[in-house]
């Protein structure tokens, strides 16, 4: 007797491989045989009849930010509906562990908008060790977390515009190895985002030699995805060759209209540093939008010493005009070095209730409906929502997109802000979208060669033996959808809306959506690094 029987699939097992007919087996959470059985020839204590479907490993999504949500509402239908068994957090360098009680209370503030302001929340750890107990506890999905090399700045240097000292730049380090040798899988940077952006080169450089002694990897948000992206590229590569730690480029995009058709030049720098022996992989979302905060486009100069300081600067006329001027005239380095189109930044979440009707409009659009500037607008907005607003940003190309995903460093990341009265649909619909637009409808991808975008491959990232195939002796962590039908339904417009056409979503071989519905289960455990070794690649 076995606890699973799923019979009748086609199973495409995560390594690139064409799918083949058979029967999975599982019991006690974890894959034991793959083949086909007569029927009869197996009791199990349930079966799932498979015909017509895909039995795929779960979805690993590389970028995601439901660091507090996913502790808030543990429901957290939007990812595992999508096929997601394993989402990686503590992204773009802000995040809650390893951290002491100020930087969790300047790090709340910073990024509601990401994460949202859960009422009563109980933030009982301060360690990595203790944020991966209390995933532990039980959560929808597995989940891997990254130190934030943002918020280890802040609890050592605070938000100052200067240099680590010698004596700083060795307590940072400590607090990373603590937390890899607690289980993270490496460190993230938001470079465009407080304080991580004052970290020079050479800082980095140091951080990430941390990483190389412990097999972590290194994911950075960088110092720009618009006029100065390539340059800001090669300095992320360069930190990999000097360190000698493996680089992930998470949401690796080419935006912003001097970049348009420039994909490809992306790609050969890559491919160039990887015929050098450097480590990369990479990440994107099926999306031409992107999406962050509104004061993430502030000139990083007005953000010093806090959201206090930063508020103080919105409100005084001096610094106002300056900023217009910067945004507007010039290109600040928190709009990727591109001037401003207020056309493209729509309001996609505000925390105060009074700016609603925000939402879903352009600043462009708010500005013409008052008869005010569209500057005026922005600093409204932010003084009144207390930097909270979160934005939809529209400056993607298509070709880029498609040119990026086909290459063998791909793996995909939903980069999803849960929150917000209208969030990017990637929260909801990042997976399907992957398997319905870019498979069935573009063939840009091949089937099995998607999934082994979305599986295999970033397990190899995550220095995983057991997750990301459908293999004896693996974790059953399995998604089951039919290939001709799945398809992502959420919208810009009605971004809250399941998918159809996936059945079917096992943690440890325990269903989180069953015949398309959500249980209660909670089988979603920390996914700890557990060792400098390489797997073999799947």
């Amino acid at each position: 007797m076995t606890d699973l029987l799923i019979t009748g699939g086609t199973v495409i097992d995560g390594t690139g491989s064409p799918g083949v007919r058979a029967d999975v087996v599982v019991d006690a959470g974890r894959i034991v045989a793959i083949g086909n059985y007569l029927p009869g020839s197996l009791s199990a204590d349930r079966t799932i009849d498979a015909t017509g479907l895909v039995v795929a490993p779960g979805f690993i999504d590389m970028h995601a930010h439901s660091d507090l949500q996913i502790l808030a509402n543990p429901d957290h239908t939007a990812k595992v509906s999508q096929g997601v068994t394993l989402e990686v957090l503590g992204q773009d360098g802000l995040s809650f562990a390893p951290i002491d009680d100020p930087t969790r209370t300047a790090v709340r503030r910073q990024i509601a908008g990401w994460n949202g302001e859960p009422d009563d929340f109980d933030f009982s750890w301060s360690t990595v060790a203790g944020y991966l107990d209390r995933l532990d506890q039980g959560i929808a999905c597995n989940a891997a977390y990254l130190v934030p090399q943002g918020t280890l700045r802040m609890m050592v240097i605070g938000t100052a515009n200067r240099p680590a000292t010698a004596a700083e730049l060795d307590e940072m380090k400590r607090l990373l190895a603590e937390g890899l040798q607690q289980g993270a899988v490496g460190m993230s940077s938001g470079l465009t985002y407080t304080p991580g952006m004052f970290a020079d080169t050479a800082e980095l450089v140091e951080l990430c030699k941390v990483l190389a002694e412990y097999g972590g990897y290194y994911s950075p948000h960088q110092r720009s995805y618009g006029k100065g992206a390539l340059e800001a590229y090669g300095e992320m590569i360069e930190i990999a060759r000097q360190s000698g730690c493996a680089l992930h480029l998470t949401h690796a995009t080419m935006n912003f209209e001097p970049n348009k058709g420039r994909g490809v030049d992306l790609l050969a720098m890559i491919d160039k540093a990887l015929a050098d022996g450097v480590d990369i992989t990479t990440d994107t979302y099926p999306y031409l939008p992107g999406a962050t905060t509104l004061s993430a486009i502030l000139p990083s100069w007005s953000a010093e010493g806090g959201s206090d300081a930063l508020l103080a600067r919105l409100a005084d006329p001096a610094d106002r005009e300056r900023i217009t001027y910067e945004l507007e005239q010039v290109g600040t380095d928190g709009c990727h070095g591109c001037v401003t189109d207020w056309n493209t930044i729509e309001i996609g979440g505000v925390k105060n209730a009074t700016l609603s009707g925000a939402v879903g409009n352009t600043v462009a659009e708010i500005a013409a409906g008052i008869d005010k500037p569209p500057s005026w607008v922005f600093f409204d907005l932010l003084i009144r929502d207390n930097l909270a607003t979160t934005i939809l940003q529209h400056v993607g190309h298509e070709e880029n997109v498609q040119a990026i995903m086909k290459h063998p460093t791909h793996t995909g990341g939903s980069d999803a802000i849960l929150v917000g009265g209208k969030p990017h649909p990637r929260a909801w619909g990042t997976f399907p979208r992957y398997l319905s637009q870019y498979v069935r409808e573009l063939g840009v991808l091949e089937l099995a060669d998607c999934i082994h975008h979305l599986t295999g491959r970033p397990a190899q990232r995550l220095r995983l033996t057991d997750r990301g195939l459908v293999r004896e002796g693996y974790h059953a962590d399995l998604v089951l959808f039919d290939p001709d039908g799945v398809r992502d339904t959420a919208t810009f417009d009605n971004p809250r809306q399941q998918a159809l056409g996936i059945p079917w979503v096992l943690v440890g071989g325990v269903p989180v959506i069953e015949d398309g519905h959500r249980t209660d289960a909670l089988p979603g455990r920390a996914i700890r690094r557990t060792s400098s070794a390489a797997p073999t690649a799947p």
